[in-house]
């Protein structure tokens, strides 16, 4: 069951990278439709528009509801937490004043055989 949750959730994220190529996949698939019926410039055939004025019509009106969409956002509204001012005066830090904090401990520890495995023999 838990397996589940990351496949549906990479799903969803595909599915939200796809939606700017929906309109163009639209387009491709329906194309002698557009064409047909949806055509700005289907009184001007010398131009062989087919339908890709329907196609920018629709990338411009995504564009345009992408700008809408994204709400302002003031970060003075939004303080992430009480921050204090630290002051330090004349304050001087010398090595004698460290305190020697070695705390590493060799733990590796290896065999130290030159005996070579062999296989048992069977006869």
């Amino acid at each position: 069951m838990l397996r589940i949750y990351p496949i549906l959730f990479t799903l969803l994220y595909m599915l939200a990278m796809l939606k700017p190529v929906l309109p163009v996949f639209d387009y491709v698939v329906n194309q002698d439709y557009i064409a047909e019926y949806l055509c700005i410039n289907k009184d001007k055939p010398e131009m062989h528009c087919d339908g890709k004025c329907y196609l920018m019509q629709m990338l411009e009106e995504q564009r345009n509801e992408k700008k809408q969409n994204l709400p302002s956002i003031d970060l003075r509204e939004y303080p992430i937490g009480f921050v204090t001012v630290l002051t330090l005066e004349n304050t001087t830090f010398s090595p004698s004043d460290l305190k020697n904090t070695n705390n590493y401990t060799n733990k590796y520890s290896f065999l130290n055989s030159y005996q070579y495995f062999h296989p048992p023999i069977f006869s």
